[in-house]
């Protein structure tokens, strides 16, 4: 059997496998290349079996987000699913419907949706499934089908998945290298008379405050660069578009914080007296920041995608527009 077609029983795990990493992987992440090994495990089990050093790197360990080369050989461990993970996923009926006519754009290479608020990209502790879970089970004739880039899971908007690795190699590449740009759209509290602003501040994911796993604006922490261009202006609040020179946690929502002009309806960088007064006022129930355009290179051509503003979101502004 293909190792690459080997699934998971439940009932009696198999041995260490060592599997060498083919040329249409080259450049995939250590944790996407597992998830597709171990099928229908939880992304916290592969990262505390990397974590632990049972998956192993041509004999070295090795960080989850490491990329791989084409020849370089995985040590994929054994592992026990329980029934509940190891079971065929069934989606929730009403979210098939929406992924299904979330679709933005589709060709042999790329598929891009409007994903939803609320819907994470993938699943993870406490979530049971994600957009990419969702996808492989209502496709699963689908040979090939991964993420091109994250949203947090409750950003809205243009999210690209590529399907076939070819297309994830270089995808990834031009993210990489800058050639693939995401504008959103965005929110933030009060007057913005900065007209239009970059912001360039390093940021750190995973620091601990009040029990909870935030990003901070750190010197010591990664690059990130975020440019603020206003589209509407409002007394307490502003319509902005952002687009990013990185792809960082949290980093709009963060920039936006450090800055003074929080975005509307964030729950942990944003302004709770703010977010009260939206939500009465003009019905805010969400974090206002949608993905709404989407361009990238692929094979010679240039993809350019965008998801309007869901109405939710557009009846905030309307509601705004009419009190300036």
């Amino acid at each position: 059997m293909d190792p690459h077609q080997m699934l998971i029983d439940s009932s009696a795990p198999v041995g260490v496998r060592h599997v060498e990493v083919p040329p249409e992987y080259a450049g995939q992440r250590l944790d996407n290349f597992l998830l597709r090994e171990l099928k229908g495990a939880p992304k916290s089990l592969i990262y505390r079996i990397v974590r632990k050093g049972e998956v192993r790197l041509n004999g070295g360990r090795v960080q989850p987000d490491r990329r791989l080369r084409a020849g370089d050989v995985v040590r994929v461990p054994p592992v026990r699913l329980g029934a509940r993970e190891a079971g065929p996923l069934r989606p929730p009926p009403e979210w098939i419907e929406r992924l299904r006519a979330a679709v933005l754009y589709e060709d042999r290479d790329l598929l891009v949706l409007d994903k939803p608020a609320g819907l994470a990209v993938h699943k993870g502790s406490g979530i049971e499934f994600g957009v990419i879970e969702l996808l492989r089970a209502i496709r699963r004739e689908e040979p090939f089908l991964e993420l091109a880039h994250r949203l947090d899971r409750e950003t809205s908007g243009c999210l690209a998945l590529a399907r076939t690795p070819e297309a994830l190699r270089r995808i990834q590449d031009s993210l990489r290298s800058g050639q693939v740009e995401k504008r959103y759209l965005a929110l933030a509290r009060g007057y913005w008379n900065h007209g239009p602003r970059e912001v360039d501040l390093p940021l750190r994911r995973n620091v601990l405050r009040g029990g909870e796993r935030m990003v901070e604006a750190t010197a010591d922490g990664k690059p990130a660069l975020t440019r603020f261009q206003p589209v509407s202006l409002f007394k307490p609040a502003s319509l902005l578009e952002a687009r990013i020179g990185t792809g960082r946690t949290h980093q709009i929502r963060v920039h936006a914080a450090e800055i003074g002009h929080p975005l509307a309806g964030d729950d942990k960088y944003g302004d709770p007296a703010f977010d009260r007064w939206l939500a009465e006022q003009c019905g805010l129930r969400r974090l206002f920041l949608h993905a709404h355009s989407l361009m990238l290179p692929l094979e010679g051509r240039d993809i350019a995608v965008s998801a309007p503003l869901p109405a939710e979101l557009k009846s905030v502004v309307d509601r705004l527009s009419d009190g300036r």
